[in-house]
């Protein structure tokens, strides 16, 4: 399906729905068996994401932003949130729903680090409505606006919020990935036509999110273009190699194509057909 299409599949789909369905059940919230709210609880939330999701630190850059006002469109629980924190950020983290706010501030004064950031329950659809535009050094995203039933409208919030030196990084989820043929094959009995509504439903851990587009290379550069944001980098990452049966019982066991997949093809694979179509942009200039 073109883009087009996929906005109108999701043309129905109210903000209320969306925030309906993240706050049953928050980004990355069952990333540990022990207590919500406990130090121990975040450090192992932390440590399971960044070993399934290895690439999200270099794609952050956490350290690069010490001193700096770092926007978060998207902030869950909170794991990005605190690492721009601790390595000196200034942050403004916004989300879409209460909870995910509730256990990221939470998060916030369990590391002592409240004093660094400031959370905005918000769409950010209409951002402008809940935080008066001011510039930032980064403006960052992982994983977020693709789930919101409008994304172009973010995009225009958030020109807003950019003077010309701000750094753009968003990852949303790449339409020509592995992930994408293995929901095609196991759910759709290859229906192309069903394909936005087949990822949509199957993006996530928990089934049946709302919206979900997904972007091309081409498409997601274009995409930013005509919001004013250039593109300076674009590039794929992120394959889920584990049996989920396994994993949600916290054990780490690659499905039987991948065990025997050496690294470097493995990586090879990643690049070409990762999941995460990440994004590195920045103001365009104005002749």
């Amino acid at each position: 399906m073109s883009k087009s299409a996929a906005a109108k599949e999701f043309a129905s789909e109210t903000i209320g729905r969306v925030a309906g369905y993240w706050n049953s059940r928050p980004c990355n919230i069952r990333h540990s068996p022990l207590p919500v709210g406990t130090r121990e609880y975040f450090d192992q939330v932390e440590a399971r994401k960044y070993f399934v999701e290895p690439h999200i630190p270099a794609f952050a850059c956490f350290d690069e932003w010490k001193g700096k006002r770092v926007l978060e469109i998207g902030c869950g629980i909170g794991t990005d949130t605190i690492n721009f924190a601790r390595a000196g950020a200034q942050v403004t983290a916004v989300d879409l729903t209460e909870k995910s706010i509730e256990v990221a501030r939470q998060r916030a004064e369990v590391f002592g680090l409240q004093d660094r950031i400031r959370f905005v329950c918000a769409n950010a659809e209409r951002l402008r409505e809940f935080l008066p535009a001011e510039p930032f050094d980064l403006i960052y995203s992982f994983g977020v606006i693709h789930h919101t039933p409008e994304p172009d409208r973010v995009l225009e919030e958030l020109r807003h919020y950019m003077k010309p030196e701000t750094s753009i990084r968003i990852m949303v989820y790449n339409r020509w990935s592995w992930k994408v043929l293995w929901i095609l094959a196991t759910y759709g009995r290859f229906q192309f036509w069903k394909l936005d509504r087949l990822i949509a439903d199957q993006s996530e851990a928990q089934t049946g999110c709302p919206v979900t587009y997904s972007y091309s290379r081409s498409s997601g550069r274009q995409w930013l273009e005509r919001h004013g944001i250039q593109v300076l980098r674009a590039y794929a990452e992120h394959i889920f190699p584990y049996s989920i049966p396994e994993y949600v019982r916290y054990e780490y066991k690659r499905v039987w194509y991948f065990r025997w997949m050496p690294r470097f093809l493995f990586r090879a694979l990643e690049r070409a057909l990762g999941w995460h179509l990440c994004l590195i942009g920045r103001p365009a200039r104005r002749p």
